[in-house]
């Protein structure tokens, strides 16, 4: 069977995590002790997918230096220029994906699943998940296993399953003549160029599309949203720590090259390479790159690359290269 291609979406610019991402793409903050995006790829390695084009967009080059620097997919970036929506952004993957197979995952969709078990599938498939407010969701309406549609929000909705952001597909040239069926119609929802509306052509061209569960799906959209899910892959994948000097309160995350002294550290916490945390206590929190934590308790925190907090913030939410001192 041939081996599918993966098409990564990152193009977005992560509003709601306003102020990191003026200066760092979504995809490339910490959770759980590593890049968001690496969350995704080291699955996709791990399923032995070797092709991947990646969809770039808000500082694109940040994202293609991250990939090329830690692994080596056979690797194509294409630039949307445009936030026409996400049929549009998988389409422009048309010329740099050969005819087969295709997994497409948004790049800030964490998950849990069997995907070498997904790839093996003869039909095409959606990843969906249980959900205790299916207003909120873009649902499916099956008869039986088989999709027969998918609905944004509904306000009587059809089923509990959300989609998640997964898909896979068997044949990336029915995907593709419908994605431009749409496009060359000006087929739009809110605006947009929708993936949902191609699925659905798809189906009524008489192509099979099923689902599948994920054991589990983590949201990164908002500060809230991030920090719990560190919490919940902490808990799901951390390794204990013990720092000489330092009691650590597991589960959490910290790079061999940070620095902690005289702290109380945890539970889950993610520090970052380069960053020194200091006669301070931190807990519930993630720490970028080179940050400075001195004398300072600090519980629900973002911290960014290069900042310095010093004195008793008890939450903080700072980009890159701010520096915070309590007198």
């Amino acid at each position: 069977m041939k081996k599918a291609t993966a098409i990564i979406p990152v193009a977005g610019e992560g509003t709601r995590l306003r102020p990191h991402t003026y200066s760092v793409p979504k995809v490339l903050m910490s959770v759980a002790g590593k890049a968001m995006i690496s969350h995704i790829l080291d699955r996709l390695v791990d399923s032995g997918i070797e092709d991947v084009v990646f969809i770039i967009g808000h500082m694109g080059a940040e994202v293609r230096g991250f990939v090329e620097r830690n692994y080596d997919f056979n690797a194509r970036f294409i630039e949307q220029p445009e936030r026409k929506g996400l049929g549009h952004a998988i389409y422009l993957a048309k010329d740099a994906t050969p005819p087969g197979p295709v997994l497409i995952v948004l790049g800030d969709t964490l998950f849990r699943a069997d995907l070498a078990e997904v790839l093996r599938s003869r039909v095409s498939l959606i990843a969906v998940k249980k959900t205790d407010d299916p207003r909120r969701f873009g649902i499916v309406k099956l008869d039986g296993n088989r999709v027969v549609g998918i609905v944004e929000k509904p306000a009587d909705p059809p089923s509990d399953l959300a989609v998640i952001g997964i898909y896979y597909l068997t044949d990336s040239g029915v995907l593709f003549d419908c994605l431009d069926e749409i496009i060359s119609r000006d087929v739009k929802t809110k605006g947009e160029y929708q993936l949902t509306d191609a699925l659905a052509l798809m189906t009524d061209r008489g192509e099979r599309l099923e689902v599948f569960t994920v054991d589990g799906w983590y949201d990164c959209g908002k500060k809230e949203t991030l920090l719990q899910t560190n919490k919940e892959l902490l808990d799901l994948e951390a390794q204990k720590v013990r720092i000489e000097g330092t009691v650590v309160l597991d589960p959490v995350a910290v790079h061999p090259r940070a620095d902690i002294v005289n702290c109380v550290v945890g539970p889950y916490v993610s520090v970052a390479e380069g960053s020194r945390i200091k006669n301070s206590i931190v807990r519930n929190s993630i720490l970028e790159e080179g940050s400075n934590v001195e004398d300072a308790f600090l519980d629900g925190s973002l911290i960014g690359k290069g900042c310095s907090v010093k004195g008793r913030p008890e939450v903080l939410n700072i980009g890159d290269s701010c520096e915070v001192e309590v007198v």
